[in-house]
């Protein structure tokens, strides 16, 4: 008995052992720290690319087909959209579960209409602070305004059993969403997982306050260790449900993703157990831990390394010969500077204040920038909008691109910015000391960045001075409209410009407005265009709105980035698209290829 006992416990230690060894682990970093995981309180792209990993919307888009397609995620077919772009209908397919939690008192939990009715009604909660309350305002959901400022007004909590008109569950799978303008592309919003995911209302009753560290969704993983601003630890959700691989590759693919996309057909998702991110905000250390293969890809090599991971454009040989593989791509983003609106120094709307603004822009050096400090991985903005998203053409030209430095003292010269005290230093028009103040990070890069700007200030005689914080406190402080000026991305999760523009809109301030800016005629483009079908009339309307920004100047738009993300040979499958965040369900690992230490 003594032996066979030891017996059983040996091959169990053995299987344990083997299990061990063949769990497919994804690994591989952010260059900036999470903010949480609740989708309705994040507005960051990393949180997002975590949390659409845990959490389905009710649309996705296809990984590998292009033009970008819209799909079924959770629902049983595609929505029903009425001919007046007014009102959508969408019928969630039976059978799906959320991952098992406490909260659910021990039961399994089935995805129902109501749970997308009630995870809609949070970004109305005032409770919450959504930064994306914007996407919906903009479309009127019939009723729902009226109820977030009529309880506001009664200083009530938000009442989420309170029916209103345009948002109701018709039946236990179907729920009905009707908006008071017409919005052809409204139901992009819902391949936003980020955005829009399913929260079951008991878990956020359960968890209260602490939701952003409890996030139970329906999708391929589960949270299974958190490490703030260090470490997110993704574990395969045993109830996911039954999906199978079926994707193409994207036009252009090569041999070797060819044949690896041919090979996954029908196999389970998600094809890995574990995905491990790390959060590591330097280029050096992230850059370093993917070659050393401690990472399986890289998302975004850093500029720093570009000339020695891509020489011209094409994956180095010596990289090539350990069987890594490359992919670049133009990103739907946007990186800018923005000016608060509201601060006296460098707000406001009057000549003097535009002019200040526009002589700013005009003496950043975009090619050093993109030269020096991007290693030549972007390209300049004219305008917020890509030239890849609609609205945005190669065509389209502006000054936003323009370095003149001398046209820029002139314009300073002309509204009275000049050297009142003989320091050397250019004043305010009234005398006072005129200083602009930077908020950045202190990464490489964004270090390198701050030079560009102290050297451009310094050219045209502005003093800047710059404040220092990681990047969660920059965005709480840009949030509530304390910073002056700021370096940020922005990043589309629909192939439309839409969500560029909004950077203008007084509906979004504090969120993709974080300048503040607010201007009727502005707002009056931004309105008109929502509510037209894509053509040309609607690309003419973005781009006066565009020319509006350049014009009034809320914001300095740098570059439009070329990113490109390298894997490992044992990584197979991988294939970037710009709008699929949750890349770990469709990615595999071939454990036998791994390194030995691994």
């Amino acid at each position: 008995m003594k032996f066979s006992a030891l017996l059983t416990t040996l091959l169990m230690a053995c299987a344990a052992t083997g299990a061990q060894a063949t769990e497919k682990v994804l690994r591989y970093a952010f260059r900036v720290a999470e903010t949480g995981f609740d989708p309705v309180q994040v507005t960051d792209k990393y949180s997002k690319d975590a949390i659409a990993n845990i959490f389905d919307a009710p649309l996705e888009y296809e990984l590998g087909t292009r033009p970008f397609k819209l799909r079924p995620a959770t629902l049983a077919e595609m929505p029903e959209v009425s001919a007046d772009f007014k009102t959508l209908t969408f019928r969630v397919k039976p059978g799906i579960y959320f991952s098992d939690d406490p909260a659910f008192g021990g039961r399994k939990r089935e995805l129902v209409a109501q749970d997308y009715v009630y995870s809609i009604k949070r970004h109305y909660d005032p409770r919450w602070k959504s930064g994306n309350l914007y996407l919906l305002e903009n479309a009127k959901i019939l009723g729902l305004s009226e109820l977030r400022k009529e309880l506001m007004a009664a200083k009530k909590p938000f009442d989420y059993d309170r029916e209103v008109e345009g948002l109701k569950a018709l039946d236990r799978y179907t729920f009905q969403i009707k908006l008071g303008v017409p919005d052809p592309r409204f139901i992009n919003n819902f391949a936003d997982a980020g955005t829009f995911g399913a929260v079951a209302r008991e878990v956020v009753e359960f968890y209260g306050d602490r939701i952003m560290e409890h996030p139970v969704g329906t999708n391929a993983f589960r949270l299974a260790e958190w490490r703030r601003s260090s470490r997110i630890v993704l574990e395969r959700n045993p109830n996911f449900r039954d999906m199978r691989y079926a994707e193409v590759p994207p036009p252009g693919a090569d041999a070797r993703l060819k044949a690896e996309v041919a090979a996954l057909q029908g196999k389970k998702l998600p094809l890995v157990d574990r995905v491990q991110i790390d959060i590591i905000e330097e280029n050096q250390p992230r850059w370093l831990s993917f070659v050393s293969g401690e990472f399986d890809v890289i998302e975004e090599v850093p500029a720093d390394f570009a000339g020695e991971a891509m020489p011209k454009g094409q994956l180095a040989p010596n990289l090539a010969k350990r069987g890594m593989h490359m992919q670049r791509y133009p990103r739907v983003d946007v990186s800018v500077s923005y000016f608060n609106m509201e601060d006296p120094v460098v707000g406001g709307y009057t000549p003097e204040k535009i002019a200040l603004r526009r002589a700013i822009n005009l003496a950043v050096d975009l090619d050093k920038e993109i030269n020096l400090v991007r290693r030549g991985q972007a390209i300049k903005s004219q305008g917020p909008i890509p030239p890849i998203a609609f609205g945005g053409s190669p065509d389209f030209k502006t000054e936003m691109s323009d370095f003149d430095p001398a046209r820029s003292k002139a314009l300073l010269d002309l509204y009275s910015y000049v050297d009142k005290d003989g320091d050397g230093w250019r004043d305010l028009p009234d005398g006072q000391p005129l200083v602009l103040e930077y908020a950045t990070s202190p990464d490489a890069q964004n270090r390198q960045l701050t030079e560009q700007w102290q050297k451009n200030m310094a050219a045209i005689g502005i003093r800047i001075k710059f404040k220092i914080a990681q990047w969660p406190e920059q965005l709480k402080a840009s949030s509530a409209g304390k910073l002056q000026m700021w370096g940020v991305g922005w990043v589309g999760t629909t192939p439309d410009g839409d969500t560029f523009i909004a950077m203008g809109s007084n509906k979004s301030k504090g969120a993709a407005n974080r300048a503040r800016f607010d201007l009727p005629a502005y707002e009056a483009l931004y309105d008109r265009q929502k509510a037209l079908p894509d053509g040309p009339e609607r690309q003419a309307v973005m781009q006066e709105a565009q020319r509006l920004l350049v014009a009034y100047a809320p914001y300095k738009f740098h570059v439009h980035r070329v990113w490109t993300d390298m894997a490992q040979p044992w990584v197979k499958g991988y294939s970037r698209n710009l709008f699929v965040r949750d890349i770990g369900k469709y990615v595999d690992i071939d454990t036998q290829a791994l390194p030995q230490r691994r």
